[in-house]
């Protein structure tokens, strides 16, 4: 069936069209096309004057309604992150755990090829964001599951994670570039994040081809006047991304705007967002007092962000134009994931993930057909 988005202002990714419709067909985007162009055949979806723009990707959430996918890693766990992700105008998400023992890395991996079998959807792989990080940077992560890696090692993730393990976060000072670049050439992406490393070790690795980073300033080395750090090495690089987690608990909104006008389109959106845990290794509870979700020590813990609510802060808070807001959580994600040839934008060939929403960019819909 022909379908045709009409009555709306589309945002393509590159630049807005009035008086346009959108045609997908079988979950492609086949044309865009004239409003008076609609041909006879085709189904049309008014929209009522809303925001068309493409559907967002979220490349680290832990989980949501309710579910804590590390406590809880099972089928039911990543259909209600993806239930989540919709709702927050997420089409795609890496579904993620954090630093954990072999058990529950294993457990993971296989649910989300069960999740794929059952014919799931939105789930682009698992990211494992350790075990392989800086113990002096573990931020919530358990330092008795943190460790540098062997050959070995990746040689294990590879053998049980093939085609799953899509993304890992690790700190390149504790791993040797040939391991980084075993994962890649297996189709791994590589985030460099939880790390303590120099500005020279962390800018050699993006040399060496890491090509992004896990939320900006958290858990990293910081830049200050005699060691520039990681962050410093993020800002100076013309070529490596970083994500940021948007909530102004994470990172100021001030910190962000900063970034933003050194990194320009280096900079994309996550929401790192969780859900309540009582598990016996992450455990953790919402804040009330302070906003935030915590430990039992206190320490930040994920946000309660949805993908959505970060592009509101971007356009509200950190004061960065809306269609560029738009591409830090769709276009630029798509880039990182290596992706951007059918995610991010709307336009003939890519796959149909488009959100409606009215003028003070509130959800009206998600497109998905």
């Amino acid at each position: 069936m022909l379908n045709a988005y009409s009555n709306c202002r589309i945002f393509t990714g590159d630049n807005w069209l009035e008086d346009h419709v959108v045609l997908s067909e079988n979950g492609r985007i086949i044309d865009i096309v004239s409003q008076k162009t609609i041909p006879a055949h085709a189904t049309i979806h008014d929209l009522n004057g809303a925001d068309l723009v493409p559907a967002f990707i979220d490349l680290q959430i832990y989980g949501g309604n309710g579910r804590y996918f590390p406590a809880l890693p099972d089928v039911e766990s990543i259909k209600a992150t993806y239930e989540y992700c919709k709702a927050g105008g997420a089409a795609y998400f890496m579904i993620t755990i954090p630093t954990q023992s072999p058990e529950i890395i294993l457990q993971s991996i296989a649910a989300v090829k069960e999740y794929w079998e059952q014919g799931g959807e939105g789930c682009l792989g698992l990211h494992l964001e350790g075990p392989y990080i800086s113990p002096e940077k573990n931020g919530a992560h358990l330092l008795k599951y943190i460790k540098a890696p062997t050959s070995d090692d990746i040689d294990w993730i590879l053998a049980h994670g093939a085609g799953i393990v899509k993304m890992m976060t690790v700190a390149p000072e504790r791993c040797a570039p040939a391991l980084i670049d075993r994962l890649q050439e297996a189709g791994v992406l590589v985030s460099a994040g939880h790390s303590n490393g120099t500005y020279q070790q962390l800018y050699q690795s993006f040399d060496n081809g890491i090509t992004t980073c896990t939320h900006l300033f958290n858990a990293m080395s910081q830049l200050q006047s005699r060691a520039p750090g990681m962050v410093g090495a993020i800002y100076d690089h013309p070529h490596v991304h970083a994500s940021v987690v948007a909530d102004g608990i994470h990172v100021d909104f001030n910190t962000i705007r900063i970034s933003k006008k050194i990194m320009g389109n280096r900079l994309f959106l996550i929401t790192d967002a969780v859900a309540g845990s009582d598990g016996e290794d992450y455990g953790f509870h919402w804040n009330a007092e302070s906003g935030r979700y915590e430990d039992a020590n206190g320490t930040l813990s994920g946000s309660a962000l949805t993908m959505l609510e970060a592009v509101q802060n971007c356009i509200a808070q950190v004061g960065i134009a809306p269609q560029e807001a738009l591409r830090m959580a769709a276009a630029y994600p798509a880039v990182v994931a290596g992706l951007s040839q059918e995610l991010g934008r709307i336009a003939p060939g890519f796959r149909t993930a488009m959100l409606a929403l009215d003028e003070r960019w509130a959800f009206q819909q998600l497109i998905l057909s």
